[in-house]
């Protein structure tokens, strides 16, 4: 297996980063180059391989773990299919907390240490950056909470700080949510009054030193925590909640202004690939069987309601026809069943070299309202911001469809054909149980396995949609179905002295704390 993509030195990547307004300028041009700089290790954070969709953040993470978890790939049978594979989470544990990886911790302390350095006028130019090296942090951060419970945070990063590696503390995974929450409300405070600068414009490479974006992305990451730790907090997550939705001008969020036809490439936090960048998910998702579609998605849920997606998410058989291979297929009888099921969309997802990094979308937040008003609001304004959300999610796998510069293109449907396969197809009644399960059941669907963390967390929040039953064969071993959370890496149990507070929750079933349903 291959990695095509990695930060191999914090050196190297510092001396990498540009100035110029494109993005491949910035790591092309050495007559544009900051060594060591904070806007440079701002830079450097946001080219993190895990911040884009490419082959290893997919194939060694989000396909080997939280897809299969989730069934949003096809699944093939065996004992370890639901064993995580401890190198390849080291990895991505290692590419959070070091910034020889370019990691947002590691980066982070990187960036404080050079600032510690510099007058008082020049620490203040710089503080932008922090704030905004903020909100990618507690966006990782709390993924990380998310797959493993209590994590190093207060303490780590020592060795980027000061040069010094001191075993860090594991920190109370409730604890840290409650301050990413009190914080990115800081932070979203900040950006609401302050002014870009040239070179935070020139350094960020991905929302283009908006700072109303930036406002928006960490308000949105508060609403993202608040909604996971409401069936464990409710009230206060309940209180937190409906404030920022009834005052939008003081927090505004990513939903696109609530127009299903939004812009996403304007809207969405999205991490374009460098203009460089020339490969794609084919390997990705074509060693093995994740190229075909999952059963689920497509034979229970997508064909029978006759999803206007469809044909931006999934290339038809031979027969024309988008068919799944059923789950129950043996690994001997996959390598026929790839001969005549639907796979992935080719010009959408597995071959487009455009395919950016998705940190946040406008269906995300409109379904996260959806959820908020039926539970805690008017049941009108839920089935507003559920449709709203989904016409969005057409926009967006539209979206994705036309930005490769090669293949056929699809023609977006009506805003006709898109009313009438939400009022009629996937309609918006019933119980109120039932129409969480309808909300649930879309985001499953919106995020799939291209944001893989969050849809794992959000299938074990709300237990939605409900999968189809699928015991591995991995039963005498204890790994006869998908973990509640993962095992900590052997790379932190073997040099951390303080694995020892937390090694007795360290189990597969131990539940993360928003885990309550």
């Amino acid at each position: 297996m291959k990695k095509i993509y990695r930060l191999i030195s914090i050196l190297l990547a510092t001396s990498l980063m540009m100035i110029g307004c494109d993005p491949a300028d910035k790591f092309n041009n050495p007559e544009k180059t900051e060594i060591g700089s904070v806007p440079a290790l701002f830079t450097s954070m946001l080219n993190n391989a895990r911040m884009r969709t490419e082959y290893w953040n997919v194939r060694t993470v989000l396909i080997t773990h939280q897809a299969i978890y989730t069934q949003t790939v096809t699944l093939v049978n065996s004992s370890s299919l639901y064993k995580q594979n401890d190198s390849y989470l080291g990895q991505y544990w290692r590419d959070f907390y070091t910034a020889e990886y370019g990691g947002a911790m590691g980066m982070y302390r990187q960036m404080q240490r050079v600032a510690n350095d510099l007058p008082s006028d020049q620490q203040a130019e710089n503080e932008i950056f922090f704030q905004a090296g903020k909100v990618v942090m507690y966006d990782f951060g709390s993924q990380l909470v998310d797959m493993f419970g209590d994590i190093p945070f207060s303490e780590a990063g020592s060795l980027s700080l000061t040069a010094q590696n001191v075993p860090a503390k594991f920190d109370d995974q409730q604890e840290l949510y409650k301050m990413f929450i009190e914080d990115l409300d800081k932070v979203a405070t900040y950006f609401s009054t302050a002014a870009t600068t040239a070179s935070f414009t020139r350094q960020d490479i991905m929302l283009a030193g908006s700072v109303k974006k930036w406002q928006k992305y960490a308000n949105s990451i508060r609403l993202r925590l608040l909604i996971h730790i409401s069936n464990v907090e409710e009230g206060y997550a309940k209180q937190e909640i409906m404030n920022m939705l009834n005052n939008p001008a003081k927090y505004p969020l990513i939903d696109g202004d609530n127009n299903g036809n939004y812009d996403p490439k304007s809207v969405d936090v999205l991490n374009v690939p460098l203009t460089t960048y020339t490969s794609n998910l084919y390997d990705a998702l074509n060693e093995g069987y994740a190229s075909l579609a999952p059963d689920f998605m497509v034979n229970n849920l997508m064909v029978p309601t006759e999803d206007v997606r469809l044909p931006v998410m999934f290339d038809k058989n031979g027969q024309d026809q988008y068919v799944a291979a059923p789950i129950t297929a043996t690994s001997e009888s996959l390598a026929d069943y790839k001969k005549v099921t639907a796979n992935w969309d080719s010009v959408s997802i597995w071959q487009n070299n455009k395919l950016p990094g998705i940190r946040i979308t406008a269906s995300e937040i409109n379904l996260i309202k959806a959820e908020a008003y039926e539970r805690w609001g008017s049941s009108a304004d839920a089935k507003t911001a559920y449709e709203t959300a989904v016409k969005q999610s057409v926009s967006f796998y539209f979206y994705l469809n036309s930005i490769n510069l090669d293949g056929d293109k699809e023609t977006k449907p009506s805003d006709q054909e898109i009313n009438d396969f939400i009022s009629t197809r996937i309609a918006y009644q019933g119980t109120r149980d039932q129409k969480l399960e309808l909300i649930g059941t879309q985001k499953w669907l919106h995020l799939g396995f291209l944001q893989g963390l969050e849809c794992w967390t959000e299938l074990r929040r709300t237990k939605y949609p409900t999968l189809l039953p699928f015991p591995s064969e991995g039963k005498e071993n204890g790994f006869e179905t998908p973990p509640t959370r993962l095992l900590y890496p052997s790379l932190e149990r073997n040099t951390n002295p303080n694995y020892s507070t937390v090694q007795s929750k360290d189990t597969r079933t131990t539940k993360i704390f928003w885990d309550v349903n």
